[in-house]
């Protein structure tokens, strides 16, 4: 028997649809794995420890291979925490134009209250965070390790960002006080600045004037409720007071959102003010 072209086609979409259904009549499923990105081991000497660190890399970084890119690096990174969505954030601003291409790099959290804490005289830092004070150390490992790591096996540029959220915040803040050449920007949504009865505020000002050739960009934000609100409102009023030359700094606060939900909105505000695709570079 002849068959048409269309009846062949026809037989042919047929034989394919029941080559799926199993003997039991039910459709065959194939599942494979949904990567987003790497995720790596780093062995860090300067902790002792295992860290994972997960990494999103932009469309355009296979599409060109002679291309280099500036990047992001996030504290709580996990993906339990918070990398899938600023990597999704991040993803949709680049592919409509609103933000430059970016490697997003998320540090996954071990014990995260003492690495993203500095030292406090308060009673109930104390009580709250009885292993406080592993900023100095896990900065160093940042410093040190990771960036070296990620500058060797991925194509960047010198251009790198610092992102935190609560405790996350006070540690991006902490960085910029203690290391301020790790990071051209520093992004710190909805900070813990009551840590240590607000020592990093009164802190800040005096040590940021002895930089020499500072040229930072500084995004803090903070929600709704007034006791975050009140110490962020203070470390701007000390901001504006002290005047410190080359510190490009930006507060915007969010009343109608809650520490829980911040930092989404405030993320989107601040890759479109600072990482717009007509921002410059450093």
């Amino acid at each position: 028997m002849r068959f048409s072209r269309s009846k062949s086609i026809l037989l042919l979409a047929l034989t394919l649809a029941l080559s799926l259904v199993s003997p039991l009549g039910h459709t065959q499923t194939v599942v494979k794995p949904l990567v987003i990105g790497d995720s790596l081991e780093l062995v860090s000497k300067g902790l002792g420890e295992t860290r994972r660190i997960n990494v999103y890399l932009p469309d355009a970084y296979p599409a060109d291979r002679s291309r280099t890119f500036p990047v992001i690096y996030m504290l709580d990174g996990g993906l339990a925490e918070d990398f899938l969505h600023i990597a999704g954030l991040m993803q949709v601003s680049m592919a409509n134009g609103s933000m430059r291409p970016f490697i997003l790099v998320g540090i996954e959290n071990t014990v995260r209250r003492h690495d993203l804490t500095g030292p406090s005289e308060n009673a109930l830092d104390k009580k709250e965070v009885p292993n406080l004070g592993g900023s100095a150390l896990f900065r160093q490992f940042i410093a040190d390790e990771l960036i070296p790591e990620i500058e060797q096996r991925y194509r960047t540029t010198k251009e790198r960002a610092l992102i935190g959220e609560s405790l996350a915040g006070l540690f991006t803040l902490e960085c910029l006080l203690h290391a301020p050449d790790l990071f051209q920007t520093y992004i710190a949504i909805d900070p813990s600045l009551w840590w240590n009865d607000e020592a990093l505020t009164s802190q800040f000002a005096e040590k940021l004037r002895k930089q020499p050739r500072l040229a930072k960009n500084l995004y803090f934000a903070s929600a709704g409720q007034a006791g975050m609100a009140n110490v962020a409102n203070k470390f701007s009023d000390m901001l504006k007071a002290s005047q410190v030359q080359g510190l490009h700094w930006t507060y915007e606060n969010y009343p109608k959102e809650s520490h829980a939900s911040i930092y989404h909105p405030a993320a989107l505000t601040v890759f479109r003010q600072l990482f717009a695709a007509t921002a410059k570079t450093h």
